[in-house]
């Protein structure tokens, strides 16, 4: 009866499958799912410590916090490193529950296996510099940093192997950050998002890194910390062929008003994304050089406007709407966010919906200023303006 029994016993298909295919499933669970399959038979036993991916997210730590108590994190974190087998290529941290310790600890061990995908998210410890034990992960192809305060050491030669970089919230404690990019020759991606650094990058050195297709950055950080040529920011799109999203903070930046109202030849076809934060709409040569990048990104598909908080608008725009020129004609998506109804702000919608024949969408999101009724009053008005693409759809809320 036992041989019988064992004839028509169903095959374990999963604990036979190759290991990379178990890998791959197992990367698929949150990782305190993953250690415990070990639970399910002898022949699952170690099959999670062929992991390569690790994902340290709150989710985890609540975990641990529930079943283990606080105190015992960095010990558990500690041990489940020491049972890895192979590479970790990819890991994601959210430390904010680890002392700084462990932090350092964590890192060094992801430093000697091979590491080229690293996430580190934690906007609690903005002051805690990170080890320098991260500067000698010269594999890394992808590194994102949020919070915490990046200071690479002295005589470091960059990333080699860099293809991606984000550091955002981050406070930059290095001597030359211009200088410290251009030693990340592969860059593709590069963003600089809400970035705190004392010193300026010179276009120069952005200019080098001709594989770029997504740049983000602060205008205040460029040559000087107060006042900007628009003529800059086209020379720089010149400079980088290859690039396809663009994204500039106005935050803190004052611009020359020769520079936003002179014309240039070249246009830009590559480019297919924009975003442009804290826009000063009572700022009339912001506002001119915003109209003198669309008119050169003539492919441009989608349009990212976060306006700044500001109420006022005391230099309304006194540019004339062109009648049936369509010079956005791709521009499919619009976003507007921070909308208060002011005169600009409405003109430049007016201006979208006139100029943009291949128009699906503008999307305009309210600011907490804007009462209940006003939001109503401005949603009528801008509902009846003339479209050139009749497909375009107002999203008011």
């Amino acid at each position: 009866m036992a041989l019988e029994a064992s004839e028509f016993a169903p095959e374990d298909y999963i604990s036979t499958m190759p290991d990379n295919v178990i890998t791959s499933i197992l990367h698929r669970l949150p990782l305190q799912d993953a250690v415990r399959t070990g639970i399910l038979s002898r022949n699952w036993r170690f099959k999670w410590t062929m992991l390569t991916q690790l994902k340290f997210n709150e989710e985890f730590f609540v975990y641990l916090m529930k079943t283990k108590g606080e105190n015992s994190l960095g010990k558990i974190v500690s041990r489940l490193l020491l049972h890895l087998n192979g590479a970790v290529t990819k890991s994601v941290l959210v430390p904010a529950l680890l002392d700084v310790e462990d932090i350092h600890h964590l890192i060094l061990f992801l430093s000697r296996k091979g590491i080229k995908d690293l996430t580190i998210t934690d906007w609690s410890k903005p002051q805690v510099k990170l080890p320098t034990h991260l500067f000698s992960c010269l594999e890394l192809k992808r590194l994102n940093i949020y919070g915490f305060c990046f200071h690479p050491p002295p005589g470091f030669h960059g990333f080699p192997n860099l293809l991606s970089l984000e550091l955002r919230g981050v406070q930059y404690g290095g001597s030359d950050l211009g200088e410290f990019l251009t030693r990340c020759p592969l860059l593709e991606i590069l963003d600089l998002g809400y970035l705190s650094y004392t010193g300026n990058m010179k276009l120069v050195e952005i200019a080098k890194l001709v594989n770029l297709k997504i740049l983000s950055l602060s205008l205040c950080h460029l040559e000087t910390t107060t006042t900007i040529s628009p003529c800059n920011v086209f020379e720089l799109v010149g400079f980088l062929p290859k690039l396809q999203e663009l994204g500039l903070d106005f935050q803190d930046c004052r611009l020359t008003e020769g520079g936003a109202r002179k014309k240039f030849a070249t246009s830009f076809p590559a480019l297919k994304a924009l975003k442009l934060t804290r826009i000063d709409f009572g700022d009339g040569i912001m506002i001119s050089f915003a109209l003198e990048m669309f008119r050169h990104f003539p492919n441009l598909q989608t349009l990212d406007i976060i306006a700044t908080r500001q109420v006022t608008d005391p230099f309304p725009i006194s540019i004339p709407i062109p009648e049936g020129e369509y010079n956005m004609r791709e521009l499919r998506s619009v976003l507007f966010r921070n909308f208060k109804g002011s005169k600009n702000e409405v003109y430049l919608i007016k201006y979208f919906l006139a100029c943009c024949p291949s128009l699906k969408k503008i999307e305009i999101q309210c600011d907490w200023c804007l009462e209940p009724i006003e939001q109503l009053i401005h949603a009528r008005k801008l509902l009846m303006l003339h479209r050139a693409s009749p497909a375009a759809e107002i999203e008011f809320y």
